[in-house]
């Protein structure tokens, strides 16, 4: 399909897609430094106009349209305005919307939160469909988990995918947890599968630079060996001390590496609050808000350090080649913090992928 990608940020939903044979043939993006990186990698900047701004008559022609508008009225870290006179990032929705139906493109797919799904007891999602609906698209959707397709992150993100009505409809959802379609068992369910990770990282957001959290990438000095271990899945075995090993398919001969926990609040020896400060070993981390700083202690059994992500580490958990968004189109280096950020924006390359891959069928 050819595709228009709106509010295309650094080219997540861009770079899915094309690695699953689709053609990109224009996108928008109104903050400047997304752009630049996302020049870096396709070769082009997208429009920079405000997307109100923006005419059906303007655009290409195109199969479909994509996007992920902005989540921060929908979201649980947020306000949740949703649509409201106060915050009018909630009603950018719309005008994806009013792209599509002026420009007569067949197919929409967009993404976003999971809090989108419950906002206002259901009536913001609801008010969605009823939109899309009168507009003459069908739609279905799912709600998908990134640690289901490959990279270890408990990542939620809902996934819409509507077309005009005498018009092919793609067999997207449901999608298994690796990206297949799901497995019906007799009695009509889902067939139940464990995570490809036993242990994952939380949610990362656009507030992680304030402090990280994570279980997985514990070898601080090489991280590059430690993300190779978890995609592998390595770290199954446990010494009676309580100590994981890596398994001898690493050809190390299993020698010890760290283990680590989730914390609260890293910067501060002693904090009251309610509940707990800190995770035992094997549970899931805290999940990352913007209020909240979150970090990781790291025990190798001769001192205790903590740390947070790395940015090449951020960009692996979202499924993004090494690097990504670690230059501008000028070749000048982008900041920590800015990497941080498009990282916790942006879409979990994978989950795209299974999408991409699924929008090839349609239903007979």
């Amino acid at each position: 399909m050819k595709f228009i990608e709106l509010f295309a940020g650094i080219g997540a939903f861009r770079l899915g897609l094309e690695n699953t044979g689709h053609e990109c043939v224009y996108s928008n993006e109104w903050l400047e430094k997304p752009r630049r990186i996302y020049e870096r990698n396709f070769g082009e900047q997208p429009d920079p106009r405000d997307i109100r701004l923006i005419s059906a008559n303007e655009l290409p022609d195109a199969d479909i349209i994509v996007g992920g508008f902005p989540c921060a009225t929908f979201s649980y870290a947020g306000k949740r305005t949703g649509f409201s006179l106060e915050d009018t990032r909630g009603t950018l929705a719309f005008e994806m919307f009013r792209l599509a139906r002026d420009k007569r493109i067949p197919y929409i797919l967009f993404e976003n939160v999971k809090g989108l799904l419950n906002h206002d007891k259901g009536r913001t999602f609801g008010i969605i469909l009823s939109v899309l609906d009168a507009m003459g698209y069908d739609c279905q959707w799912e709600l998908l988990d990134s640690q289901n397709f490959g990279v270890p992150q408990h990542r939620e993100r809902i996934f819409l995918v509507a077309n005009l009505r005498g018009k092919p409809r793609p067999k997207v959802f449901p999608i298994g947890r690796t990206g297949e379609p799901n497995v019906k068992q007799d009695s009509g369910k889902s067939k139940s599968r464990e995570g490809l990770f036993s242990n994952i990282s939380p949610t990362l957001d656009a507030h992680y630079s304030k402090g990280g959290a994570s279980r997985q990438y514990v070898v601080e000095e090489n991280p590059d060996i430690a993300v190779a271990q978890w995609r592998r899945g390595y770290f199954r075995e446990y010494k009676s001390d309580g100590v994981p090993t890596l398994t001898a398919n690493m050809g190390t001969g299993g020698h010890n590496v760290p283990f680590v926990r989730a914390i609260l609040s890293p910067e501060r020896k002693e904090k009251r609050q309610n509940g707990r400060r800190m995770k035992e070993i094997g549970e899931p981390s805290f999940t990352i808000t913007a209020q909240d700083r979150h970090g990781v202690v790291i025990d190798d059994g001769r001192k205790i350090a903590i740390r947070k992500l790395t940015p090449l580490e951020c960009e692996r958990l979202q499924g993004f080649p090494d690097n990504f968004t670690k230059y501008y189109e000028n070749g000048t280096l982008v900041s920590d913090s800015e990497r941080y950020e498009r990282c916790g924006r942006t879409i979990s390359i994978p989950v795209v992928e299974a999408i991409g891959r699924n929008l090839h069928e349609f239903y007979e």
